[in-house]
C-alpha cells in the first residue's frame, strides 16, 4: 500500500538540521531560495564584525595583528572548511576573490605541466571561468584551450592537456559532475585536475582528495554564508604543493615576510597561496558563519537538501502543470546539486513576480529559473509555500504585470 506523502509540518517536525534555522537572520514573510547564490546571515556575525571593528581595530589597533592573530586567519578559516571538503588541517588558504584563486591555480598548474600548455574545460562553464583562461591565453601565447562536451570521450578530448578545469556542479542546471571519474580520466592522459566547487562546499558531502583532485578552489559567499563578497578558498594536493609557484607572489606568502628581503621564496605549505594582506573584516565574518559547521553532519545535510529539492520538483510539476515549464536540473537526486532550475520562455518576469511577493530565487539566462536550497534554513513549508506561490503567479497571468518586464542589473 503506497505510504501518503508526509505534510511539511511532519518534515519539519522530524528534521534534525531544523533548529539551526534559529540562528539566521532572515526577513518575515520571505522564503530564501538563493543560497546558492548568496547565503543568508548568521545571526553571529553582527557581534563578531562590531567586535573586530570596536575593539580589535578600534581600540587595539595594529595590535591586534598578534593579539588577535589577524596574521594567521588565511589559515585558521581554512581549518573550519577544510572538513567540508574532507581535507586536513592546514591544507586550505582562505583570502582574494574566487576569480583570482582560479587564476592562481590554473598558471601554477600550468607551470607543472611544462611543455604541455593545454587546459581542457566546457563551453557552458561559469563564464567567469572562461574569462580567466582566456585571460591566462594571453598572457601565455602558447596556450591552447579545448572545449569538451559528452559527445567526444573524455580519453580523446584530455590527450596531449595539461589541465582539466571543471565546474563540479553545472551553475545553470544543478547536475553534478563525477569527480572520482573525470580526476581518473585526468591522471591517465597525464594532466592536472582543477575543480570549481563554489556551488558544492555546504551542501554535498566531499572528499575531494579520495576523488583525485590535485587544486580545488571555491567562493564563501553562497552555501558557507560569509556574506556578499567573501573572500575564497583554495586547495592544493599535499603531494604537489611544495613543488607549486603561483604567478601572484605577493609579501604574506613568503617564507620571512617581516625579513623585508627583496628575493621571494615561497613560504612552506598552503601559506604560499596568500597574495595580499587578508581582507580581516570579510574573513572574520566568514570565520564566524562556518562556526555551525562544526556540530552539522555533511550527511544529514545531504539528506535534506535531496529531500527538499525533490519535493519542490513534484510539487511545482504536479502544481504548475501546463504552464509552460520544463525541468532542467536531473530527476535523480544523487546527480543534483543543492539547486532545482525550470526553464520557461519568460523565466525572467515569472522570477521577478514570485520575488515580489516574498519567494526570492534567481533568473539564469536566457530563460532559467534557480532555485537554490540550503538545508541550515530552508524548512520543508517554505517549499509548500514557494511551490503555491509560483501556482498561483502563473494561474493569474499575475507575472504579465509590465513592472515586471524590465530587467535590473543584476538578475
Amino acid at each position: 500500500m503506497t505510504q501518503p506523502t508526509p505534510s511539511a509540518a511532519e518534515l519539519d517536525a522530524r528534521d534534525p538540521l531544523a533548529a539551526l534555522r534559529e540562528r539566521f537572520s532572515l526577513p518575515a514573510g520571505v522564503v530564501y531560495l538563493d543560497g546558492n547564490s548568496l547565503g543568508a546571515l548568521p545571526i553571529g556575525v553582527h557581534d563578531r564584525l562590531a567586535n573586530v571593528i570596536d575593539q580589535q581595530w578600534g581600540e587595539r589597533l595594529i595590535r591586534s595583528w598578534n593579539e588577535s592573530d589577524w596574521y594567521n586567519l588565511p589559515l585558521s578559516v581554512g581549518d573550519r572548511i577544510a572538513p567540508l571538503l574532507g581535507v586536513g588541517k592546514g591544507e586550505v588558504v582562505v583570502g582574494e576573490s574566487t576569480s583570482v584563486s582560479l587564476f592562481r591555480v590554473l598558471a601554477a598548474a600550468l607551470r607543472l605541466r611544462g611543455d604541455r600548455q593545454v587546459v581542457v574545460t566546457e563551453r557552458e562553464n561559469f563564464p567567469t571561468d572562461l574569462y580567466i583562461l582566456d585571460g591566462l591565453r594571453q598572457l601565455l601565447p602558447s596556450l591552447e584551450v579545448r572545449f569538451w562536451d559528452e559527445s567526444v570521450s573524455a580519453a580523446a578530448v584530455l590527450d596531449g592537456a595539461g589541465v582539466l578545469m571543471l565546474t563540479h556542479v553545472d551553475y545553470r542546471t544543478g547536475r553534478i559532475r563525477d569527480m572520482r571519474e573525470l580526476s581518473a580520466a585526468a591522471r591517465a592522459a597525464g594532466a592536472l585536475t582543477v575543480w570549481d566547487l563554489s556551488h558544492s562546499t555546504g551542501v554535498l558531502e566531499l572528499d575531494i582528495a579520495r576523488d583525485g583532485a590535485d587544486f580545488a578552489i571555491g567562493c564563501g559567499y553562497k552555501y558557507l554564508n560569509g556574506g556578499p563578497g567573501a573572500p575564497s578558498y583554495t586547495w592544493v594536493a599535499p603531494a604537489l604543493i611544495e613543488q607549486v609557484r603561483q604567478p601572484l607572489e605577493g609579501w604574506l606568502g613568503h617564507k620571512s615576510p617581516f625579513a623585508f628581503v627583496p628575493e621571494y621564496e615561497p613560504a612552506p605549505g598552503i601559506r604560499r597561496f596568500i597574495t595580499g594582506t587578508q581582507q580581516v573584516l570579510s574573513l572574520a565574518a566568514l570565520d564566524e558563519s562556518l562556526k555551525m559547521w562544526e556540530r552539522v553532519s555533511m550527511s544529514e545535510i545531504r539528506r535534506k537538501s535531496m529531500a527538499q529539492t525533490s519535493r519542490f520538483i513534484e510539487r511545482v510539476e504536479a502544481e504548475c502543470k501546463g504552464y509552460g515549464l520544463t525541468l532542467i536540473s536531473p530527476r535523480e537526486g544523487q546527480l543534483r546539486g543543492g539547486q532545482v532550475s525550470f526553464a520557461h520562455e519568460s523565466g525572467y518576469p515569472i522570477m521577478q513576480a514570485l520575488i515580489s511577493r516574498g519567494v526570492i530565487g534567481d533568473f539564469r539566462t536566457p530563460n532559467i529559473l534557480r532555485f537554490g536550497f540550503s538545508p541550515l534554513y530552508v524548512s520543508f513549508a517554505d517549499i509548500d509555500r514557494a511551490v503555491a506561490t509560483f501556482a498561483e503567479i502563473l494561474r493569474t497571468d499575475a507575472w504579465r504585470a509590465p513592472e515586471f518586464a524590465s530587467k535590473q542589473t543584476v538578475t
